[in-house]
């Protein structure tokens, strides 16, 4: 990877917008699509059938409000998971669950299409396992089928989406969105949610905040494509890599990455998770550690994958971590697994 000298490039140019309308968005067809979408595993759930009790009452009083532009975001309920790692999750009401799958139908689309290639996260055709066999392919190519070294840079954003800027978030929304009414509902539901403090933070359990956190680091990848010129990059959410053949190269890399991040997007990197290593050494990266010949699944998940499977056993999870463990040299486990 070489570092050319930061200044304009063609993506900083005109933006198009979205040619969908407010009306599009908040249409009795777009939200009958959208429950369609939205209730699909979900019937078996209490708000949710209760809901459904008087669906086309609930759907035209929701359209009626969004169409008087009286809409109101309520509150979240939250609770926590383990996922891996423990997270707290703020779910919506199912009224405001909808219509987040409304926006999400319209919206998608248009952003899916200016999102560069190896961005891997919640998006259709993409996910862990092509990021996955996308970094070996990275990998192969750097090291010239591995005749040559590979240093990769490895990053993780703090916080991720605890951290989002309200402010920069709408700003960064205005450049591709005119329609005043699709901003104001997206401002709705941006800030019907705080985190850490006023303005900042997007809630884990709503469909918007997908689309809305790689709207949001879209930003970053088109500066590290663009301007860097970072060729093997790829991203899944808040975890980053870079390869290249140039350790310092990926050191200075490394901070306008930094001062990208925190003077553009006010995000931290976690600075336990930044490394700059080679390849062959091994690299942890999205729950498995890969070497230039093979990948192999990350210590701490096979053991919690084992752990889970002794205290809660049944064909389904087991069927689930086989699945996984397709993806690279686990024979052994696998064959434990199976006895």
């Amino acid at each position: 990877m070489s570092l050319t000298k930061i200044g304009k490039t063609r993506w900083g140019g005109a933006f198009y917008g979205l040619n969908h309308s407010y009306d599009s968005i908040i249409s009795v067809e777009n939200l009958l699509e959208a429950w369609k979408e939205f209730v699909r595993w979900k019937r078996g759930k209490k708000d949710v059938q209760e809901f459904q009790l008087s669906l086309m009452d609930n759907i035209l009083s929701l359209h009626a409000d969004l169409s008087d532009r009286n809409y109101c975001h309520g509150g979240y309920h939250p609770f926590n998971i383990s996922d891996p790692k423990p997270r707290n999750i703020h779910k919506a009401t199912v009224r405001d669950r909808l219509l987040h799958h409304a926006v999400y139908r319209i919206l998608y689309p248009y952003f899916d299409k200016r999102f560069i290639h190896d961005s891997y996260s919640c998006r259709l055709n993409k996910g862990t396992h092509r990021a996955l066999n996308r970094f070996m392919d990275f990998g192969n190519r750097v090291s010239r089928n591995y005749t040559k070294q590979c240093w990769v840079l490895k990053c993780d954003v703090r916080k991720f989406f605890a951290s989002v800027n309200h402010e920069i978030l709408l700003q960064i929304l205005a450049k591709y969105i005119q329609d005043k009414d699709t901003a104001g509902l997206l401002k709705i539901i941006i800030t019907s949610f705080h985190s850490t403090g006023p303005g900042k933070g997007l809630p884990l359990g709503n469909l918007t905040s997908q689309l809305l956190v790689n709207i949001y680091m879209n930003e970053f990848d088109q500066f590290m494509k663009h301007k860097l010129k970072a060729k093997h990059y790829i991203r899944y959410a808040d975890d980053f890599v870079i390869l290249s053949s140039d350790k310092d190269c990926l050191c200075t890399v490394y901070q306008y990455i930094v001062h990208f991040l925190g003077n553009k997007l006010k995000l931290e990197l976690h600075p336990d998770k930044v490394f700059i290593k080679t390849y062959a050494s091994g690299v942890d990266f999205l729950g498995w550690v890969h070497f230039p010949d093979h990948r192999v699944l990350r210590t701490v998940t096979k053991r919690r994958m084992f752990k889970n499977l002794s205290k809660n056993f049944s064909e389904e999870s087991r069927a689930s971590y086989l699945g996984l463990l397709k993806h690279g040299n686990t024979q052994k486990l696998r064959k434990k697994i199976l006895n």
